[in-house]
């Protein structure tokens, strides 16, 4: 069942490792060096600090904290200053002197507080420049809520649409598109969990309630052996621990939603709890009008966590998120459909050099619909349950290493069909269920090879076994699409037989090897050239043909006639620091290139479909762009701009000289491309009482195929189609601003509250979500009708926390 020689081969390179850990080991001790490790917390709340950096000036040598805030340093035995460094935090400094291994703790306090027992240093020492780490993008919770946005609901998602390389599929939908990539290309994670669906209300609102999130991150690039599964990019979020040393609640009142987060102690200093919960009611307001009483239309989710310090090496952590969306019309169409995911975590340290996480993870999407006219209920989803355990072995100050497996079963729901009432014509129907099991390992290194250069590098070897219990069509030539040489058409093929696989036999396995590089070299104290590549092998694909996620999408695993996507992506990048680190440059360039990306044929019909490989062919995709990010650090005006130049194209060639495949076998712009994407970002904080922010994003509109002309059926006016996705929908752009006044009083009392004031779309753009193309009624002549969801659209919202 699995490839031994390729799962051996990854052992011996980790032995490898091991043999080397200990000649490093021994090495260590005849020249007398010592560790110094340590978890990083918050000062208020204990909550463990995610990416602070520790720098060694003696030695040139730094370490960020992982995602649990634990750090590990081994040096030479001697004296050496500690600088300890976090945006938004008060940087710290601390004489050490390192004659055994050592154990510090350092707590944090905001820039609104001051250390008793440290010095405070003002700057942070950015080790960006320095670090191979590229083609990622941090943003803070604290400047995502000083963004202005749509109906004054802070978004996760939408924050990213302002970093470069980074666009939507349109006014109003879901998701997000990277370099070019498809939204079902990014991995999402909450807390190490799979969110399939990462928008509330068909993509107007994120799922994710800013209150509970810690730290988020997205990999464009250059992404670790750690992570696997898409093939375009990873966004990797953590929710709050909760407070363990004293009872707080937070939350916000909005015109549409309200959200309220409470956290406080279980046993103080040592275990916490967070819950926060969120719920939009427009919805009601449609009960006051008689025309639309039976309409509704909200959404609410539910964030959880309990955290546990066993002893000061192990810890617990159980955390959860539950979301749904509600859709109905008359009571005769509801939809309902969400995410909910649960994590159990064991955090142990086996020694100053050795941290592990251990995690058992639960994931759900689920899709309901009852369409009471028609008399049935539709429920379809996705489900996998991941076992994964990782180890972060501090080896020296010059050398890291991590490496882990993790195994994950999937259960896919196509479809179940069932009558509404015993009055319904509708027979019950079960399209066959699909299983699979993904299983992996991975190693990777972070080595300072010299002074000037430092490299990651890894490998990951990913396996993939579809499941039964289902049958199988067994077409002739093994070909379940056949080519009509006469209409030059696609036409779904007749299956010549089935075969039906029981319960856990492999239908289809694929193994991969994907390894991963990245590369810093520094040309000066502020200023180094970095390189990467990575593959990434995606076997789960998303059954759609629309340019943004739907909930009626289905999930379906790779199997004997549909192909896992394989990316193979490079970039190359320049990074500057200028005045002393107020600001920053990035350059980056990149090429990517995915195999066996699904394209559709003509009139391909996705709903219900029992046999989607009669409608789908093998075809490939490549991007490549330029990015670039201005970032102003410090100061009371701070933010960024950042510019793409991008293309992004498909091709699906015929399979042979009679065929046409997809736009004569031509490449051609996918929906993803947008050859210019510009975005500024701003924030000013006036004083203690008054800051402002605004956002300005401009995108070349999506690429989208229009009528050429027509031609008359029977007395029917058919309109004729050219090319796929030659034409495009107008540039798509728009300017928000919002003023946030915070009362001086709240600085004498427990309950702080905050108001903030939101333009979006300042000056009314009517950006088209899509361009219809119909016969006036009244004159019959030929027209195109602009829908656009938004204009103008302020907001008020009141935040508070006590």
């Amino acid at each position: 069942m699995f490839d031994t020689k390729k799962i051996a081969f990854l052992f011996f390179l980790l032995s490898c490792f091991n043999i080397f850990s200990q000649g490093t080991s021994e090495s260590e001790l005849a020249k007398q060096k010592f560790t110094l490790s340590g978890t990083i917390t918050d000062n208020k709340s204990n909550e463990t600090m995610i990416g602070v950096n520790l720098y060694i000036p003696e030695t040139q040598s730094s370490i960020n904290t992982n995602q649990y805030g634990f750090y590990s340093i081994t040096l030479p035995k001697g004296t050496y200053t500690v600088l300890v460094s976090y945006i938004g935090f008060q940087s710290v400094s601390k004489k050490v002197v390192l004659d055994k291994n050592t154990k510090i703790n350092f707590n944090l306090s905001d820039n609104a507080e001051v250390l008793d027992e440290v010095v405070v240093n003002a700057k942070n020492y950015s080790t960006s420049i320095r670090k191979p780490e590229m083609s990622v993008n941090k943003l803070s919770i604290s400047s995502i809520k000083k963004m202005p946005v749509v109906l004054g609901e802070v978004d996760v998602i939408k924050s990213l649409l302002l970093l470069p390389g980074v666009t939507n599929a349109g006014e109003g939908a879901s998701g997000f598109n990277v370099r070019g990539g498809g939204a079902d290309q990014n991995l999402i994670l909450l807390d190490e969990a799979t969110i399939f669906s990462s928008s509330h209300v068909f993509g107007f609102f994120s799922v994710f309630n800013p209150d509970a999130i810690k730290d988020l991150k997205l990999y464009k690039g250059g992404i670790p052996a750690n992570f696997g599964g898409r093939a375009s990019s990873v966004l990797d979020i953590y929710q709050k621990d909760g407070n363990s040393k004293s009872f707080h609640a937070n939350g916000g009142i909005g015109l549409i939603s309200s959200r309220l987060l409470v956290e406080g102690p279980i046993v103080k200093d040592k275990g916490s709890f967070l819950i926060g919960g969120r719920s939009s009611y427009a919805h009601l307001f449609l009960k006051l009008s008689e025309d639309q009483k039976d309409n509704s239309a909200y959404f609410y989710d539910l964030n959880t966590k309990l955290s546990y310090k066993i002893n000061p090496n192990n810890n617990l952590y159980l955390s959860g998120y539950f979301g749904r969306d509600v859709f109905s019309i008359n009571k005769s169409f509801s939809n309902t459909y969400g995410n909910a995911t649960l994590n159990l975590r064991w955090n142990h340290l086996f020694s100053d050099k050795l941290f592990s996480n251990l995690s058992l993870i639960y994931s759900d999407y689920y899709y309901g619909l009852d369409l009471d006219f028609v008399g049935f209920k539709w429920d379809s989803g996705i489900k996998n349950y991941n076992i994964k355990y990782d180890f972060k072995h501090y080896l020296s100050d010059k050398f890291k290493l991590n490496y882990g497996a993790n195994a994950i079963y999937y259960s896919f729901n196509p479809g179940t069909i069932k009558p509404s009432d015993a009055n319904s014509g509708i027979n019950f129907d079960q399209l066959d269920k699909k299983y699979a099991f993904e299983p992996s390992l991975y190693l990777s290194a972070e080595q300072d090879i010299s002074k000037k250069i430092a490299v990651t590098y890894g490998l990951r070897y990913s396996m993939f076994y579809r499941l039964g219990q289902s049958t199988v069509n067994i077409y002739a030539d093994n070909n379940p699409i056949l080519f009509n040489t006469d209409q030059q058409i696609y036409v779904k093929a007749t299956p010549i037989d089935t075969e039906f696989y029981g319960k856990n036999k492999v239908v289809q396995s694929y193994n991969n090897l994907e390894p991963r590089f990245a590369v810093s070299y520094q040309l000066t104290d502020e200023s180094s050239l970095k390189a990467s590549y990575n593959r990434m092998v995606q076997y789960l694909q998303l059954i759609s043909n629309t340019s943004s996620p739907t909930p009626l999408d289905v999930w379906t695993p790779s199997d004997n006639f549909i192909k896992p996507q394989l990316a193979d992506q490079v970039a190359l990048g320049y990074f500057k620091n200028f005045d002393d680190k107020m600001y920053t440059l990035e350059v980056e360039t990149y090429y990517k290139k995915i195999k066996n990306r699904l394209d559709y044929i003509d009139g391909a019909d996705l709903i219900a479909n029992k046999a989607i490989e009669q409608i789908v062919l093998n075809g490939q995709m490549r991007s490549y762009g330029l990015e670039l990010m201005l970032k102003k650090n410090e100061g009371k005006l701070n933010g960024w701009i950042s510019y793409t130049l991008s293309r992004s194209e498909q091709q699906t060639p015929g399979r042979t000289s009679e065929e046409l495949g997809i736009n004569n076998g031509a490449w051609y712009k996918s929906v993803y491309d947008k050859t210019h994407n510009l975005a500024v970002t701003s924030a000013y904080n006036l004083n203690d009482k008054w800051s402002f922010g605004a956002n300005f994003a401009l995108q070349t509109g999506q690429p989208a195929t229009f009528p050429n002309g027509q031609y008359t059926y029977e007395g029917v006016v058919v309109p004729s189609y050219g090319l796929r996705n030659e034409s495009r929908l107008p540039a798509y752009h728009h300017l928000d601003i919002s003023a946030t006044l915070t009362p001086t009083k709240n600085k004498d009392r427990n309950w702080k509250g905050e108001w903030v004031f939101s333009i979006y779309n300042l000056y009314n753009r009517k950006n088209a979500a899509s361009i219809n193309f119909r016969q006036n009624s009244d004159t019959g002549a030929n027209e195109a009708v602009r829908t656009s969801i938004f204009g103008i659209v302020p907001a008020v919202s009141y935040n508070f926390k006590f």
